[in-house]
Formats: C-alpha cells, structure tokens, sequence
C-alpha cells in the first residue's frame, strides 16, 4: 500500500465505500439532448428572501424550456447559522407563489426524486468517500493548523505585502508533512482539517464562458480550500461540487457574488475526475434608497418586502409577483406578454442570455401596477375565494363580515370585471377591506367632500331628487334617464356636449349629479358602475344614505 492510500485509510478508517460506488447509484440522467438541469440550493438561515424567488423563478423556467429537471438542495452544512425549521421558511414562500420543483426537499423531512437525499447534512459519507479518494491520489491532505497559526499566517503576509493572502505554497504549512508526522499528530489527538492540494499558479489564468455575462477571465485558483471541516462535515465548496456531479447539475445558476469562487469550483471539479458545469451568475435585486436615492442591495433589516413572506402576508397573488418577477428576469418578458396576453407566465420561453448583468430594481409600485392588472383578469369568484383565503388567516374579523353573504361579496366584487375592458383597482387581497367598505356597514365611514363645482345645497337637492325618483327594479337604461331627469329642474344640463359648449349656463352637467349620488352613497368619487352599486346595497340603505347626506349637505 503506497503512503497516499494508507493516510487515505488513517484519515478515513470507517468510509468503505468508493466514488463508483456513487456514480452506480446516482447514473446519468436519462433526458433529451439539450435538457438542463439546475438546482436552488438555499441554506435554512433564516426566512427566504425576495432574491432567492428570483434565483428559483430563473432554475425552474430554465429546467422546464429545455425538457430538463429542476430540484430543491438544502446546503445545511453550517449549523451556526442554522435557524429551527428554516426549511419549511423556504418550500412554503416557494408553495405559496407557486414555484415547483421537480425534485428534492419538499417540506420538513420531506423530499422526493431519485439523486437524494438532497438535504446536504444527510450525504456526509457521500463527500467523506469523495475526500479519501483525494487523499489516495495526492490530491489532498490533512492540515493541524489552530486558529493561531492561521492568524500568524495571515499577519506574516500582511507584513511581507504579499499580493495573495491565503493557506497556499510556502504558507502551507501542513502541505508536505510527512507520513510520520501526521501520523504523530493524529495519535496526539490533535484537531485537523482536510485541505485540497492546489496545482495552481498564480501566473495563470482561466477563462469560463458565463451564460448570462459572456466570457470571464480570472486567476487560476492556488489556494489549498478546506474541503472538511474538523467535525468531517464538507465546506460550501466542496459539498456543491460532490452534489452538483451526482445530482448531474448541468447548469449552476447562482448570485454574483459567487463569481470570485468559479476559480477555486473549476479546480475542485476536474480534480475529482468531474465535468465541469455551465455557469451563469445572475444579478442582485436592488432598490432605490428612500433616504439617498441611490441604488443598494434589499436589507432584511431595512426593507419589509425583503422577505418572500411579506407578500405573503399583504395577499399579494402568486401569479402577480410571478409576472413581476420575469419582467426583472428577461428583458423579453413583456413584448412576449403583449403578444400572448392570456398565456400563463410560466409558459414564458425563457433565455438565460435576455437576462440583464447589472442590478434589477425591485420597485413595489411597478409590482403594484403588475398586481392589478394580473388581478383584474381574474374572475370574481376567484378573487372571492382568494381573498376569503387571505383574510381567514391574517383579518379574521375581516373574514367573518366578507363572507356572511358570499353571493353579495362575489356581485361586489363582479362590478365592472368580467368585461373586455375591466377596471384595476386592486393591487392585493389586504386592500380588499378598504375597496369594498361602503358594501358594509361595518367598515363604512361617509366622506361627503364635494369637488369644487358643487355646491353643498346642490348637493342636499340632488340627494332629495333621487330619494324620490329612483326604482330598483329599472333596468340601467331606465336608471341613467331618471338620473337625466333630475338635471334640468336642479340648473344642471343632461348633455355634458352642452354644457361643454356653455360652461355658464349650468350649475353641472348629468356626471356631476351622478357623481353627488356617488359620493352619498359610498362615500367616494371614483368607484365601479353605480347602477350595479345602488342594485347591491339595498332600497333602505340607499335612502338611508341619500338622507343622511342630504340632511348633512343642507347643514353644511
């Protein structure tokens, strides 16, 4: 037995199994050619942010274009950070706006699909076998190194002004130990981590092909990376680069800020006989700060809506912040949107290369605009449903009085949709309560401002003249020529060309009397049809509201 393999069988005495052990189990994958295969691979520390939806939204939408297979990996090797079930943070923000993965981690202790387990802590012997094989090719060794001794490296270097700062070449101190001395130090009990033996230099370069930023030129990497930590549990670096093989990632699409790592993954690969995976790095979603107006990454401290559970919580619908999503994601999304108008978004033919390099700009007033149209093209039942959802969960009182009559509610929430042009006027299921307020007298809170036209005494007439003209039981046609009725004896023209062609003749014209009714009735003057408002609240609270106004408007 040459050295490499017996430091491989004192290092590694209880790890029988080899890497083909591994390849057996975990074959090629049998998909089309072409067929990506990518992974979201959060680690649970802590509630999923708004950048990782981004991240996923950009795995799943390139797995299912090319006929692939995307999975959830949960990387939980650093237990520090870990918080108590920050899975089920991340597989229920990924339910709740509808993002599936074909494989992997599906709950808490929950997972499905054939390359698992895909929770990181559960393959330590995958990366254990992986390591001793290292070590029996020469490709790494153990370092005893304490926290001190890294320190006076890191000092020596700094003194010295040298350009790279590291554990690699003269530094390592434990690179060419002999068989001897490890063998010495291990029987002294002391503490150790296994190192990758780099064959960089750091006069070469390498150059990668990014799929969303083009060709990239880097140093090549000569650092020895940890790639076990002192409890035998894998680094970041080296548990992605095991997984990403045997889970046959083709494709690894991540943040940015891993780009300075791609030197150090290439190396890790091809030293473990591995093909090396696409890259594609894809940008930070950012904002614009309220107080600098400059462009800064979203904070969890700072910024609410960081948190995928924010929207959540407002009753944001999923098909809302998905559409809003591929608008940041593709700079194609929304000429295809004008061409295929009533086309899933998720059916969308999404290309890494339409992505943009540079930060996207997460603006909740785009998003809002996105919302009410997205919700706008929904039926009334479906928001009915949706909104009961919401509120039974995060406005129980709300819940109790929207759904007493399901019927009214769902008529309510019909005016003016349904229709080729319907209007936008809510954004998300919490703003349901105040949109809807004048349907209940729970929630309603007359506000009789007139606009500057109109006259408060007008108004109290115009209020008396329809207490006695109008009848439920007329048509809409019926309704508007009562309403037209009222004009001429009050000053005001039914014919708004009329008055538009003599200003001064009038007090109004027949939008100015519908819109003193408007603002008696609910208490605004901007609201859906009134015909389908007055056929909803009711002759008494129609002539409760019309005296209440009219006795309010004359005292005025």
């Amino acid at each position: 037995m040459d050295q490499n393999k017996a430091l491989a069988q004192l290092l590694f005495p209880t790890i029988d199994k080899t890497p083909a052990d591994y390849e057996a189990l975990y074959p090629p994958r049998d998909l089309p050619e072409g067929a990506r295969v990518t992974r979201f691979a959060p680690s649970p520390t802590g509630y999923l942010h708004i950048g990782g939806l981004f991240g996923a939204l950009v795995d799943v939408l390139t797995a299912k274009v090319s006929g692939g297979v995307s999975y959830l990996r949960i990387e939980d090797t650093d237990k520090k950070r870990e918080v108590v079930d920050g899975v089920s943070g991340i597989t229920d923000g990924m339910k709740a706006f509808g993002v599936k993965f074909d494989e992997g981690v599906t709950g808490f202790g929950t997972e499905t699909g054939a390359y698992g387990p895909y929770t990181q802590s559960q393959r330590v012997e995958i990366y254990q076998t992986v390591a001793k094989s290292l070590v029996e090719n020469g490709l790494a060794y153990p370092c005893f190194c304490s926290a001190d001794d890294l320190n006076a490296i890191r000092e020596q270097q700094e003194a010295a002004g040298a350009d790279i700062r590291g554990y690699f070449g003269k530094w390592a101190k434990c690179r060419d130990l002999s068989f001897e001395e490890i063998e010495e130090n291990l029987r002294a009990g002391k503490s150790w981590v296994l190192r990758f033996r780099s064959d960089g230099s750091p006069e070469k370069r390498i150059f990668f092909e990014d799929l969303i930023r083009g060709k990239i030129e880097m140093p090549e990497n000569i650092i020895d990376e940890v790639l076990l930590k002192s409890d035998g549990i894998p680094t970041y670096h080296f548990a992605h680069c095991c997984d990403d093989h045997f889970m046959r990632t083709t494709h690894v699409i991540r943040g940015e800020e891993w780009i300075s790592s791609v030197p150090k993954h290439i190396a890790l690969f091809k030293a473990c006989g591995y093909k090396v995976p696409k890259y594609a790095h894809t940008p930070q979603v950012l904002k614009l700060d309220d107080e600098t107006g400059d462009k800064r990454k979203l904070s969890k401290r700072k910024d609410p809506e960081a948190a995928v559970s924010f929207f959540v919580e407002e009753g944001v619908p999923k098909e809302s912040l998905t559409e809003y999503l591929l608008t940041l994601l593709s700079s194609g999304f929304e000429d295809w949107r004008r061409a295929n108008p009533d086309v899933p978004a998720m059916d969308y033919p999404f290309n890494l290369k339409k992505m943009s390099s540079s930060g996207c700009l997460f603006d909740l007033v785009k998003l809002n605009d996105v919302s009410k149209n997205v919700i706008s093209k929904f039926s009334a039942a479906r928001v009915y449903a949706d909104v009961a959802a919401w509120a039974q969960v995060y406005d129980p009182e709300f819940y109790a009085v929207f759904t007493a009559d399901p019927a009214r509610a769902t008529a309510a929430l019909n005016i003016d949709r349904e229709t080729p042009k319907p209007r936008k006027d809510i954004a998300k299921w919490s703003e349901v309560k105040a949109y809807l307020s004048y349907f209940f007298n729970e929630y309603y809170t007359p506000d009789l401002t007139l606009p500057e036209n109109l006259s408060p005494a007008d108004a109290a007439e115009i209020c008396k003249g329809c207490a006695a003209a109008f009848d439920l039981a007329d048509d809409k046609e019926q309704w508007f020529a009562r309403i037209k009725a009222l004009c001429e004896p009050l000053g005001f023209t039914p014919n708004v060309k009329e008055y538009k062609q003599d200003p001064s003749a009038f007090k109004g014209h027949v939008g100015d009397v519908s819109t003193v009714i408007r603002v008696a009735l609910t208490g605004r003057r901007n609201t859906p049809d009134l015909y389908a408002i007055m056929q909803l609240l009711g002759e008494a609270e129609i002539r409760a509201r019309l005296a209440a106004a009219a006795a309010a408007w004359t005292n005025a």
